[in-house]
């Protein structure tokens, strides 16, 4: 039997992307009520492969795992013979036959779709350049948790058309929400992504245009890891798009603001926004844990 992979945001149907982020909420739930559920994937381990650095990824999945009762084992290039030069295909096969899960955080998002490919247990895209779907799930728990199904909401996307926006793009179209992504020129989402998503998402070079009437303000830094060289260039560029107060003020008056973190204070956000009321940004970065929880206990079971 094939395993089940998350390396996009689209690989689970609408039902179940549901079903997994009520099962992070109730996770939630147990957890801080000291209810334990370390019997949920005991003796079961998660690969993580990282060739890109991370804070939250690297943590909200290992203790995640741990909290299931699973081991989780942090694999660097350095570590590993990728970083030697062994085809993908082949430590696929290797590490699939080894552990119980695969996480892959990298950048070409060919890589983890080459690595699923060969591999025998489920994979799980932790970030590539074209999407990031782990993160999607956070969001949009924080998002059930405050505010109910985000089923028919307006939400604004102020940045850059990048791999977080890619994912909102996906999840609009998959759970039936309104996306309005103000992009600047040159930096709109991939063409093939807007392709599949057109009913529901709308790109603008308006950020308060995007921010008007929406539920959720999201954004994300203006240069991400491996564009540091472009970052004078983007800051130009991006110059109309600061969240600041006054957009927030265009949204709906208990609209939700969010950022994957981390976040540049007084580049792409105001400290008054990211510290304000209106900010979920310390519930979305738990989330993960929480999130990732509930998905790695989905695809291990439907593995066997």
């Amino acid at each position: 039997m094939n395993p089940r992979h998350f390396l996009s945001f689209l690989d689970l149907s609408a039902e179940e992307t549901r079903a997994v982020l009520h099962r992070a909420i109730e996770l939630k739930r147990q957890l801080k009520a000291g209810e334990h559920h370390d019997d949920l994937l005991r003796g079961k381990t998660l690969g993580m492969i990282f060739e890109k650095s991370s804070t939250r990824t690297r943590v909200s999945f290992e203790v995640g795992m741990q909290q299931l009762g699973g081991n989780a084992l942090f694999l660097s290039p350095r570590d590993t013979q990728l970083g030697r030069g062994e085809p993908i295909e082949d430590t696929a096969r290797v590490l699939s036959r080894m552990v119980d899960c695969v996480m892959i955080r990298t950048y070409e998002h060919e890589k983890v779709e080459l690595f699923a490919r060969h591999s025998s247990v489920p994979v799980i895209n932790g970030l590539t350049d074209l999407e990031h779907p782990a993160q999607l799930l956070a969001d949009l728990q924080t998002f059930f948790e405050y505010r109910g199904d985000i089923r028919g909401k307006r939400v604004a996307w102020i940045g850059d058309g990048n791999n977080m926006c890619h994912s909102y793009m996906y999840a609009a179209h998959l759970l039936d929400f309104e996306l309005m992504a103000a992009c600047p020129e040159d930096y709109e989402p991939e063409s093939s992504v807007l392709e599949a998503t057109r009913d529901h998402v709308t790109v603008t070079r308006d950020a308060g245009e995007a921010a008007a009437g929406a539920d959720l303000v999201v954004t994300d830094v203006w240069a991400s890891m491996g564009q540091e060289q472009e970052k004078s260039a983007r800051r130009q560029a991006f110059a109309g798009f600061f969240v600041d107060q006054a957009l927030m003020d265009r949204a709906q008056p208990n609209a939700l603001f969010m950022h994957c973190l981390p976040a540049h204070r007084e580049e792409e956000v105001a400290t008054d926004v990211l510290e304000g009321p209106q900010s979920v940004v310390w519930d979305e970065a738990e989330n993960r844990l929480h999130a990732q929880k509930a998905l790695m206990e989905f695809l291990v079971r439907a593995a066997g």
